[in-house]
């Protein structure tokens, strides 16, 4: 019997695309590099703000130097701009009605920087309560590692195999996989649903209300 759902963010909870490809577009731009296309931004989330840089970068760039750098503006950006656009998908607040009138604990796990992700929580999500909310605070701790998702189960008191982990990226399956959680992917996110499948999702959400299916 489950007891708890950890949730990624982006790509799962919210859209925030929009935000996400304004804010590395603007620091491009001001270094007259090429910008990205909403769909390119959208392959390259999923393994925090430093990968996205990275790889956002034309090669010759890609070094430490620019790599802070552009890092550091990107922060700054997307600091002041995270909540413009960013919205929960359809559903996703019946959904967390229906699991907190189960009495079904909730926490978020995000590659997103951790100053971001609770502040997007925050913002966002003020009627729920997630009672744990973890971002990135370490490269080496980011997902797949699942030293977090496993702080997590103890900070809920929860054993690990009564947890889902809910997530739109091979990443999240892997986490969950490792972290002896059961995996579910959602097919609204930022990558495809056969990357889930080939990844080791369990159930493949198509819409939110589905994880009640699972309970």
């Amino acid at each position: 019997m489950f007891k708890g759902v950890i949730f990624d963010l982006d790509g799962t909870l919210v859209n925030s695309l929009g935000d996400i490809t304004n804010a590395i577009n603007t620091v491009l731009k001001k270094h007259n590099f090429p910008t990205l296309s909403i769909q390119e931004c959208q392959s390259f989330i999923g393994h925090g703000v430093r990968d996205l840089v990275v790889k956002a970068l034309p090669q010759e760039n890609q070094n430490e130097e620019w790599i802070n750098r552009c890092f550091n503006e990107m922060l700054a950006v997307y600091q002041d701009n995270c909540t413009i656009k960013t919205a929960m998908y359809p559903n996703i607040s019946n959904l967390l009605d229906e699991l907190t009138a189960r009495k079904l604990k909730l926490a978020v796990f995000s590659n997103k920087a951790d100053k971001l992700t609770k502040k997007v929580v925050k913002a966002v999500f003020p009627k729920w309560n997630f009672e744990v909310v973890e971002g990135l605070k370490l490269e080496a701790l980011k997902k797949p590692n699942p030293t977090v998702a496993l702080e997590i189960s103890e900070k809920l008191a929860i054993p690990t195999e009564q947890l889902i982990f809910v997530g739109d990226t091979d990443v999240d399956i892997l986490t969950a996989k490792k972290a002896n959680m059961y995996p579910v992917g959602v097919d609204w996110g930022y990558r495809t649903k056969e990357e889930l499948i080939l990844s080791g999702a369990k159930y493949i959400l198509e819409d939110p209300l589905d994880l009640i299916k699972i309970l």
